[in-house]
């Protein structure tokens, strides 16, 4: 059974003296939908190593940097996908790292779960995100790093 615990991780890059955001998108049987690098916390695993786990897995690229934003919100859990969770488990908490990547790398992913990748600046990226908890997370970690 899968823990009701995610992790959302939105890898960035400095172009030019700007940030750009690694963005990918599922496939049309899990949705079509552009997002950051999620995944679930597996049975012994913190929430930091997961994060760190699903970055390498999902994107293949090497961190320089990784921060967990103090910022996390719930989710209902589709029907579809209700067999993966213990009797009685309604909603996933997703939490939220930003990860620093050097220089103009390619991410590797599995076709299985998404069909495109891409990096955007701020503004596009959030025109591409489609739940509102994901443009916030996208939002407070452009903050985070503009602060540093």
């Amino acid at each position: 059974m899968r823990q009701p615990i995610q992790v959302l991780i939105y890898p960035a890059r400095a172009v030019n003296g700007d940030w750009e955001y690694l963005l990918l998108r599922r496939t049309g049987g899990r949705g079509g939908f552009w997002q950051g690098v999620t995944g679930g916390v597996e049975e012994g695993e913190d929430i930091l190593e997961a994060a760190r786990r699903e970055f390498t897995e999902e994107t293949g690229l090497v961190p320089v940097t990784m921060h967990r934003l103090d910022y996390s919100y719930a989710f209902p859990v589709e029907d579809r996908w209700r067999h993966l969770y213990a009797e009685g488990v309604q909603e996933i908490t997703e939490h939220v790292f930003v990860v620093q990547v050097n220089g103009r790398q390619a991410p590797i992913i599995d076709p299985g779960e998404h069909d495109q990748w891409g990096w955007y600046r701020l503004n596009r990226a959030l025109e591409l995100l489609t739940w509102p908890e994901n443009i916030e997370a996208l939002q407070r970690c452009a903050n985070y790093l503009k602060e540093r």
